[in-house]
């Protein structure tokens, strides 16, 4: 990565690579690009084993991301989440049921919590094409639809935003 970047930087306690992996499996165009490793003096600081895994730098669909182990201090808040702005149903479909797979809770309003305790919003265009709508009255009855929801029915929302 380049020193003129701004990109976030997820915090694990030692799932770093794991979890890395699991969203590049979960994301069309991604991959891993860089796997570092905590050096003798590097293991003493953090509390990490010395020869574990310190970041994985990697992509979503072209977002640069990286993952640290620095061990439990810190934990993730639904406060900080990624947004996947997605094409259709099927889509949503996929990716929110991946991201659910193993120990993940959805909420409301396209949010869900995957299995390492990090947030995502699954937001398809389409909803967004309703809910800003211009015209007040429609858009709001696409977004009252929407807050029903936990996994975002696009069908549903569009059929209240057409009434």
């Amino acid at each position: 990565m380049s020193a003129s970047t701004i990109f976030p930087c997820l915090w694990f306690n030692t799932q770093a690579e794991e979890a890395a992996n699991f969203y590049v499996s979960v994301f069309k165009n991604s991959r891993i690009k860089n796997v570092s490793r905590y050096p003798e003096s590097g293991a003493k600081m953090s509390g990490q084993p010395a020869g574990s895994v310190m970041t994985v730098e990697f992509e979503l669909n072209g977002q640069k991301i990286l993952a640290l182990n620095g061990g439990p201090h810190f934990t993730f808040s639904p406060a900080v989440s990624l947004v996947y702005r997605c094409e259709g149903q099927e889509e949503v479909d996929r990716v929110w049921d991946l991201l659910l797979k193993d120990g993940g809770k959805p909420s409301q309003c396209g949010w869900l919590t995957d299995k390492y305790g990090f947030s995502w919003q699954i937001v398809p265009t389409d909803l967004l094409k309703y809910v800003t709508d211009p015209d007040r009255e429609k858009a709001s009855k696409a977004m009252a639809a929407m807050g029903t929801m936990s996994k975002i029915d696009i069908a549903v929302c569009q059929a209240a935003y057409d009434k």
